[in-house]
């Protein structure tokens, strides 16, 4: 019976349809949107009512439609915001495969943006003035850049590697060493990919040694495809051993039989001559004759999301005849993001400079001890005594699968709250308006000024700033 009596001062819909308050948001949001949220939130306190245990429950319920018009208006903002928004990542993670990985160049955005507003001769020959191939506008350019024959572009690296398979290599043998069967990420792994392209899995050596002569004994007529997968994602130390790519294109070539090797996160410049790890560059596999040769665009290339297919003339001209190749195909805004990042690297000096991905893991300590002592400053301005505000050393990542071990000295601004624990802090920083992302250590938060931009730095302390003031 109690629970009746409070199941009755719930108001009706059309009741707090009738507020003033509630009126002014149907002028602003849809209708539709405002009487669902109503809706939903008036079944939720039937449900709270319903499902109480006691009276005490009962009695802190706030039944007044008045009162619930805040929660009813942050509901619809939730519902009409995007999904799918910007964040600022400040964890160091310079490709970040949850935040989008990389942050194209703006060169790049003007290319999406001027592709998404307007026709384009995206499969229109304009010299011909008849159909045309969304492969021509960016084959030229990966050629001209790798030494390659050939080349085209599929929506990401796993499709890439999916294509070359299913087009040269399907109910036909592939041998791999079980060293480089990698989980690609998302539970996607090499076997996988292989298995769905119809392609067999020929396992040679072990997981730390594999050597020339393992791939050469298991050669039988049955083999159609030597594939070697770069461990892009991780490294295997130590007692090892590994077949170059050079000595397994010449044992392929003496058997006629095709080379292709997944290079995972491509790269087109030697990164040792910055002082990090040596990455193998894609021009370098060309070199070493590999037939086929795959890779992502969103990785240490710094564009878009894409497979990059490149290699021998012959082949890609098979792959992009396979009924996959349409089925896996980059749409206008890939392409124009892609096209503008590849131009990037017709100059060296300013493809390190202008793409993002290539400048944050590149930048000297000395700007990230600048950009921190700014950001620091920024906050205290703002904040006052909400926060506990210091500089301190620490280490980025590059992310992405790529470049493992490679550890890149830099600068975080390391946060405590007398209000908040760390953990409150950090979630209270993920929920705001313009999230902020950030690392959790020895019971302080901290922001690693690595992947945030200078403009954020006034975003990030304006953020503080709203989540000190809350409850």
């Amino acid at each position: 019976m109690e629970k009746e009596k409070y199941l009755r001062k719930i108001s009706p819909v059309d009741e707090v349809l009738q507020l003033d308050e509630v009126k002014g948001l149907i002028e602003i949001y849809p209708r539709e949107i405002v009487v669902e949220v109503v809706r939903e939130i008036l079944s939720e306190l039937r449900k709270v009512i319903l499902e109480s245990k006691n009276s005490k429950e009962l009695e802190r319920l706030n039944l007044n439609p008045v009162e619930l018009v805040p929660l009813i208006a942050k509901m619809i903002h939730t519902k009409v915001s995007p999904h799918l928004k910007r964040v600022i990542n400040a964890t160091g993670v310079v490709i970040h495969t949850n935040l989008g990985r990389s942050v194209l160049p703006f060169e790049a955005v003007d290319a999406v943006t001027n592709a998404a507003s307007n026709y384009s001769n995206l499969e229109f020959n304009l010299e011909a003035g008849e159909r045309g191939s969304r492969h021509e506008h960016i084959e030229d350019l990966l050629v001209f850049l790798t030494g390659a024959q050939a080349a085209m572009v599929v929506n990401n690296n796993a499709g890439a590697v999916l294509l070359a398979l299913s087009a040269l290599a399907k109910e036909k043998e592939v041998i791999v060493s079980r060293g480089e069967l990698v989980e690609i990420g998302g539970s996607f792994r090499i076997p996988d990919v292989m298995r769905q392209s119809g392609a067999i899995l020929k396992e040679v050596g072990t997981t730390n040694k594999t050597y020339l002569e393992d791939y050469e004994r298991a050669i039988t007529p049955e083999i159609a495809l030597l594939l070697k997968v770069h461990t892009s994602n991780f490294r295997v130390v130590g007692f090892t051993a590994a077949v170059d790519l050079k000595d397994l294109v010449a044992l392929g070539h003496k058997h006629n039989l095709l080379v292709m090797e997944d290079l995972g996160s491509g790269v087109f410049i030697d990164l040792s001559q910055y002082g990090l790890s040596y990455e193998p560059t894609v021009e370098n596999s060309v070199k070493n004759g590999a037939d086929v040769i795959t890779f992502s665009g969103d990785k240490l290339l710094g564009g878009p999301q894409a497979g990059i297919i490149i290699g021998k003339k012959e082949i890609i001209d098979l792959m992009k005849k396979h009924p996959l190749a349409r089925a896996l195909r980059v749409d206008k805004l890939t392409l124009a993001g892609l096209e503008a990042t590849l131009k990037l690297y017709l100059d060296p000096v300013k493809a390190v400079k202008n793409i993002p991905t290539l400048s944050m893991i590149l930048v000297p300590l000395s700007e990230l001890q600048d950009k921190a002592e700014r950001l620091k400053k920024k906050i205290k301005e703002k904040t006052g005594e909400l926060f506990e505000v210091s500089v301190e050393e620490d280490i980025s990542k590059v992310g992405g699968g790529a470049l493992p071990l490679e550890e890149l000295p830099t600068r975080v601004i390391a946060l405590t709250s007398k209000k908040f624990s760390c953990e409150e802090l950090e979630k209270k920083l993920r929920e705001n308006d313009l999230p902020v992302i950030v690392r959790v250590k020895d019971d302080k938060v901290l922001l690693d000024v690595r992947t945030i931009r200078p403009e954020e730095i006034t975003e990030i302390a304006s953020s503080l700033v709203s989540v000190g003031l809350k409850r």
